[in-house]
């Protein structure tokens, strides 16, 4: 439920098209599913952000941060209170001496694709592995994102993180506490700010080379081209979980238009009109399955967010 001075003091302090009340969540995710979100701000500085902490303080309402919708599943209630998006881009590069490693702080709000064109124009090499992950640099900095064998623990150098409180904290690699799909940053609910990456130097058409490699083999392996959060289930080093799904004899399954995709098994997509509770219930499924057919509990990897309708 919406309060008309809530929408007034967030419009004093963000800019007005920033600003939207009861926005569908299916506009912001990659599932394309999910209700409406109370409100929906986008936060162009740190100053804004804390200015709408205070708010959300002042009357006593939640806040959810989202990146790039890519990673979460929004259920058909929607989200109560205040869903704040990071709008922060900014870019730097420092270049050693002698010119073969490379320092980069860039924002938490840049896309990790985004990142990945601006390090192959400026022929910098070891952030290749991003480019075809649908996320922000926030959010692969909270769940330690990775593929093709590298992950964010590999080049992350320290974040700047703000708590609740707004108190602003500088992380060493190590208070990270990267995991599989994990980190302190998640557990503390820290929400970053920016990340200074170590890379190296390279040459653009080595770095192409490989992005382009990257890119044919999710083309040719993952269904990109439906809707969908990604790998759906952790794997874990005794087994993969998509293989548990596909000997299962779970590929194609659906419920309503959420089904288990026919081209990659850890792979739930929204074939056109599914509901989070379509996915939901075919989560549960899947889980129940495989519980009964390996005596295996299986994990999510997408995080679950919002009220029942």
């Amino acid at each position: 439920m919406t309060d008309i001075k809530i929408e007034k003091e967030l419009t004093e302090v963000l800019d007005r098209a920033n600003v939207l009340i009861d926005e569908p969540m299916s506009k912001h995710t990659s599932f394309k599913v999910g209700g409406k979100a109370d409100y929906f701000v986008k936060v162009t500085s740190v100053e804004e952000l804390k200015k709408v902490f205070k708010i959300s303080k002042k009357y006593n309402i939640k806040y959810t941060i989202v990146g790039n919708g890519t990673n979460i599943l929004v259920k058909d209630g929607g989200i109560r209170g205040i869903v704040i998006k990071l709008d922060l881009h900014d870019f730097k590069i420092k270049r050693t001496a002698n010119n073969d490693e490379v320092v980069i702080t860039v924002d938490s709000g840049m896309t990790l694709a985004t990142l990945a064109s601006i390090c192959l124009k400026e022929e910098i090499s070891g952030a290749e592995f991003l480019g075809g992950i649908p996320g922000t640099v926030g959010g692969a900095i909270i769940m330690n994102a990775g593929a093709f064998g590298s992950e964010m623990k590999d080049i992350v150098v320290k974040s700047k993180v703000i708590d609740e409180t707004g108190k602003i904290k500088t992380l060493s690699l190590d208070e990270h506490e990267f995991g599989y799909r994990k980190s302190s940053i998640l557990k503390n609910k820290y929400i970053v700010l920016d990340t200074v990456l170590k890379l190296k130097k390279g040459t653009k058409d080595q770095i192409e080379a490989l992005m382009k490699g990257y890119s044919d083999f999710r083309k040719e392996k993952q269904p990109i081209e439906y809707p969908s959060a990604g790998s759906t289930f952790k794997r874990k080093d005794e087994y993969i979980t998509a293989k548990l799904i596909d000997e299962a004899g779970l590929k194609g399954y659906s419920i309503g238009d959420a089904q288990v995709s026919e081209k990659h098994a850890g792979f739930i997509i929204n074939k056109g009109k599914a509901t989070a509770s379509d996915i939901l219930e075919l989560i549960d499924f899947i889980k129940e399955r495989i519980k009964e057919k390996f005596n295996i509990d299986i994990e999510l990897e997408i995080m679950v967010i919002g009220d029942e309708k």
